[in-house]
């Protein structure tokens, strides 16, 4: 079905803007169906996601309509518009490849307007969860706030007004950065959305504490007053403005989510003819300056080189930390890990109800990445495992690889230790945490060498959000879970002592864990090491089968 199927003789104009938007509304229902034929699976996911959604969206619209009347219901309604618009904004950015219309590129041979194709696009972005969600979410939050005949009046224009702004907001970000979301760059930016979005937790779990300790609603009063007067929360604040007898007011405010439409609308379209009609970067020859960076990407290899040991261990520890620079996967994983180490410390001692053994999370969650250290060499193992041929060559391996990740995890784990225990003030506990955090990166280190070894699993290339291939899930749930138990099992001894010693009250003694948890980590990653080195060369077949599946 397409724009090129109009009658012939038909007029141009009318082709492309009478027919237009119907026909991309049945595209989009078109991709959507053929989307879920592909497999069984990815239509019991879609359903899921449906039925969560609409459970989700059917909760928030009882609670939103709950509060109507209440006093300070207008600045949570507000904020949520505003939080609503900001996740519409980013969402092109880290999900492109969640809907095909989001590249429009697709539409550059067909004799299309910018202005109906707009539209169009605009119409057809209307079908899915993500707007039935927020309409719901517009529409309880205009009921919330809506008090007389005219806030009715106003919450009728402002639910879909608030709506369009934000469908239009996504679509205007999705084109001006079509090219970066379709290049390299771009899938690493999807891949990164879960750093986002685990941030995103911590933020608004670190946000609802602290208003549930402010004492309710009225803490949100002073950020509600800034953005009831940004787009498209100044709908919904209009909605509040006009239900208060302040028509001026809530006229204005309407008026700047409708004039934000517009100005979306029109950066859409500019976008879109640009996108349409300007060249890109792979139409272009390679010039000089390409030549140039490749010559400065190979001295900064030559420096890294240098700095490394000789020998395999130098080249196994270069290859590994290339992957966390290089690989999308990799980097999420590692950019994740460095994050979450550091904002769940550091949030619970803004809370004042933190402790300075929260700071060991960080050496669990580098340490996860120990774990799998085949998969994310995918099929390329087979060289890796050329070069292996004896327990002595595994054991190299494995070694030099967590030397790599010692580089980045020990400073980096000693780092999150000093700053939580410097924001908690308790310098008297740093020496024992300090202690059972590198104990604990030991432990990690040994049992995901074993787990390396024992229960590989590929990691696909396809997909932001694929960690695992099909089959694969309860191999990567034992390789994972298992070696974490094991490493706490790894550590009792020196959290027995640690406790034994505050119970005895020999607390005088607490720094000499310090030298005693470095030495047992070292010990326990050796020991781990040298298990893992005889199960990696005799598994080499089976590792490769399985790395190699995705």
């Amino acid at each position: 079905m397409s724009v090129l199927d109009a009658p012939v003789g038909a007029a141009p104009g009318r082709a492309a803007g009478e027919n237009l938007v119907p026909v991309f509304v049945r595209l989009k229902l078109t991709l959507l169906r053929n989307g879920l034929r592909q497999s069984a699976g990815r239509r019991a996911a879609y359903i899921t996601s449906v039925v969560v959604t609409l459970l989700c969206a059917a909760g928030l619209l009882l609670g939103l309509t709950a509060l109507h009347g209440h006093a300070h219901a207008a600045s949570l309604v507000v904020l949520l518009a505003g939080v609503a618009a900001v996740g519409w904004a980013v969402m092109p950015l880290f999900f492109p490849s969640g809907d095909e219309t989001l590249d429009p590129s697709r539409l550059v041979m067909l004799p299309l307007r910018p202005r109906p194709l707009v539209s169009a696009l605009l119409v057809s972005s209307l079908v899915g969860i993500g707007p039935l969600f927020t309409l719901c979410l517009a529409a309880g939050s205009v009921f919330a706030v809506a008090r007389g005949a005219a806030g009715a009046v106003f919450a009728v224009v402002a639910a879909p007004l608030a709506l369009l702004v934000c469908v239009a907001l996504a679509r205007a970000v999705a084109t001006a950065n079509t090219r970066l979301l379709t290049s390299r760059k771009g899938r690493d930016l999807a891949v990164l959305s879960g750093l986002v979005i685990a941030v995103g937790f911590q933020v608004v779990n670190f946000g609802a504490q602290r208003l549930g300790r402010a004492g309710g609603l009225s803490a949100l009063d002073p950020a509600a007053d800034v953005v009831r007067w940004l787009p498209p929360a100044s709908a919904i604040g209009a909605v509040d403005s006009a239900s208060r007898g302040s028509y001026g007011q809530a006229s204005v405010q309407l008026l700047l989510s409708v004039a934000a439409l517009a100005a979306l609308l029109w950066l859409w379209q500019r976008s879109l003819v640009k996108l349409m009609t300007a060249p890109d970067g792979s139409t272009l020859a390679a010039a000089g300056p390409g030549r140039e960076k490749a010559g400065k990407g190979g001295a900064g290899r030559s420096a890294l080189a240098a700095l490394l040991p000789q020998g395999r261990t130098g080249t196994v520890m270069g290859r590994s930390l290339r992957y966390i620079a290089r690989d999308p996967k990799t980097k999420a994983a590692w950019t994740t890990a460095l994050a979450i180490g550091l904002i769940v410390p550091v949030l619970n001692a803004l809370q004042g109800t933190g402790s300075v053994y929260f700071a060991c999370f960080a050496a669990w969650m580098l340490g996860i990445q120990m774990y799998n250290q085949f998969g994310q060499d995918t099929s390329a193992f087979w060289m890796v495992a050329l070069t292996i041929s004896s327990p002595r060559d595994a054991y190299l391996e494995l070694r030099a690889r967590a030397l790599a990740l010692l580089l980045i995890t020990l400073p980096y784990t000693i780092l999150v230790t000093v700053v939580t225990a410097a924001m908690l003030d308790d310098w008297a506990a740093l020496p024992e945490v300090m202690g059972l955090s590198l104990a604990l990166l030991g432990g990690m280190l040994a049992t995901g060498a074993v787990a390396s070894a024992n229960f590989p699993y590929s990691i696909p290339q396809d997909g932001a959000f694929k960690n695992v291939a099909p089959g694969q899930a309860g191999l990567a749930w034992i390789s994972i879970f298992g070696g974490m138990v094991s490493a706490g099992l790894l550590c009792a001894p020196l959290i027995a002592v640690t406790i034994w010693l505050h119970v005895a009250d020999h607390e005088q003694w607490l720094w000499l864990l310090l030298p005693v948890g470095a030495g047992y980590g070292a010990l326990i990653a050796w020991a781990g090491l040298r298990a893992a080195a005889p199960r990696t060369a005799d598994r080499l077949p089976e590792i490769l089968a399985a790395v190699s599946k995705g």
